[in-house]
């Protein structure tokens, strides 16, 4: 039985409606605020949470209902996304959980993901062991991890996860997501567990559980699910390789711009320029969580970068494109010594019958060098999945495309003198011959050598670096 149950409905449900909603399990459950007041718990008279339910999100962007819940799930845009999570301590927590978002959908229309969970009947039956107080969203706790189950098709960078995420962080425990096996990460999702201790646990059949990003098998000991030890890693029999799409591929944009603190200054440019010569057309929208709710506007996410960095905060986002070309970022702003840097991830999907415009990238390094104050930009290809999602098992790393150096790294390194001509790769020069930018091109994305080249580079680079 799922625990986390969506409704989606067309009207915004309003204070009468939530609280029709909330009154599923009957008189005697309490009702308490979290989250800084975007969650509401409805809870046991000992204070145990059993479902938590979101502030409602108005869905303005195209396409995202599909892209998160599947094609089958049938709510066109706008619509009003309210999200119930139900702990998974107490068996009827669930089904509580599906009761609160079917009398909203009885009230106000729209449907409920899943179907089969939304019904208006009163849950009270609600008897459970009360377990020690843990962060929003965790099923379960230990002093080295924070487990998370996720029982959806595609596991996304959600407002509540973000929060999972910054106390996992915080606590120093390492964040686990557990999910069964036909489950996805979407690019946000897999980019916020960079950089931190993490892991994705798939539910597998025949081995127990695996590692979907390495394939590991894994077995829980310590508090936490680890590799099985042995003679050598194991690898799952699941995370072979699958059929069924073969030609589709992605383009990856690695971008990094540094500005000027400037009062003047409006992010979101460098982003919207790599869009607009990839995919014809500028980023649909952005958020600060997904679903993606908002239509794209740099000045909005101006306002709220500056909000954040007058709180010494960095600010990170999520945009996505047009349904009919997938294109998603993850981008995170910070306030440095340099400047305001912005750190871009940027997928393009591409059909196996679609061409991908690897050809617009000299054009494209040269527009955001001469007019976004380009720092660095690194490009890779990949042969993955066109929506852009993550599976659980083995796809083919990224080779490099490109290398784009902005002309303050140029000069930097005083590689405008001598061409910067590394390894026989003489780079294009790129904007005004006084202050130029190079630009490597490192292969077709096909060549295996394209990473060695690109290493040699970033050696030579760093040699520079420790000269100055």
């Amino acid at each position: 039985m799922t625990q986390d149950v969506i409704a989606l409905t067309p009207q915004m449900p309003d204070t009468k409606t939530l609280l029709a909603g909330l009154h599923a399990g009957g008189p005697d459950l309490l009702v308490n605020r979290a989250g800084g007041g975007s969650v509401v718990q409805l809870c046991t008279a000992a204070g145990q949470a059993l479902v938590s339910l979101e502030a409602p999100r108005y869905l303005q962007v195209p396409g995202e209902v599909d892209r998160l819940l599947g094609s089958s799930v049938h709510a066109e845009s706008p619509v009003w996304w309210t999200e119930a999570r139900a702990t998974t301590a107490v068996e009827e927590a669930g089904r509580l959980a599906g009761s609160v978002a079917g009398r909203l959908t009885a009230v106000l229309g729209g449907t409920v993901w899943p179907r089969e969970a939304g019904h208006t009947d009163v849950v009270t039956d609600l008897a459970g062991a009360v377990t020690e107080a843990a962060p929003m969203g965790v099923d379960m706790l230990t002093d080295t991890a924070a487990v998370v189950i996720q029982v959806r098709p595609v596991v996304a960078a959600t407002t509540w996860l973000t929060d999972v995420v910054r106390n996992a962080v915080r606590t120093g425990r390492e964040l686990q997501i557990l999910t069964p096996p036909g489950t996805r990460l979407t690019l946000p999702a897999r980019t916020l567990l960079d950089g931190l201790p993490s892991r994705w646990v798939v539910r597998d059949p025949e081995c127990g559980y695996y590692d979907g990003l390495s394939g590991a098998v894994l077995h829980w000991h310590g508090g936490r699910f680890v590799p099985v030890v042995g003679d050598g890693p194991r690898i799952a029999d699941t995370f072979r390789p699958r059929p069924g799409k073969e030609g589709e591929r992605q383009l990856l944009l690695s971008i990094r711009t540094i500005h000027p603190a400037d009062e003047r200054l409006v992010l979101g440019s460098a982003l919207e320029q790599a869009w607009r010569t990839l995919t014809g057309a500028p980023p649909a929208g952005w958020a600060t969580a997904e679903p993606v709710n908002v239509p794209w506007s740099p000045r909005q996410l101006t306002d709220l970068a500056r909000t954040r960095a007058q709180q010494s905060l960095p600010t990170w986002i999520v945009a996505v494109g047009a349904p009919d070309r997938p294109a998603i970022a993850a981008v995170r702003t910070v306030r440095t010594r340099a400047g305001v840097e912005e750190h871009i991830t940027l997928a393009i999907g591409c059909g196996a019958d679609q061409s991908t415009p690897v050809d617009a990238l000299p054009e494209l390094a040269e527009t955001l060098a001469t007019g976004h104050n380009l720092a660095t930009m690194i490009t890779q290809l990949r042969t993955a999945r066109a929506d852009l999602t993550i599976p659980a098992h083995y796809e083919p790393p990224p080779v490099p495309v490109g290398l784009t150096l902005g002309p303050d790294a140029v000069a930097d390194r005083g590689l405008d003198q001598d061409r910067g001509v590394f390894d026989g790769i003489t780079p294009a020069r790129l904007g005004p011959a006084t202050r130029p930018a190079l630009h490597y091109a490192l292969g077709d994305g096909t060549d295996l050598a394209a990473w060695q080249r690109l290493q040699r580079i970033n050696d030579r680079l760093n040699g520079a670096r420790q000269k100055e």
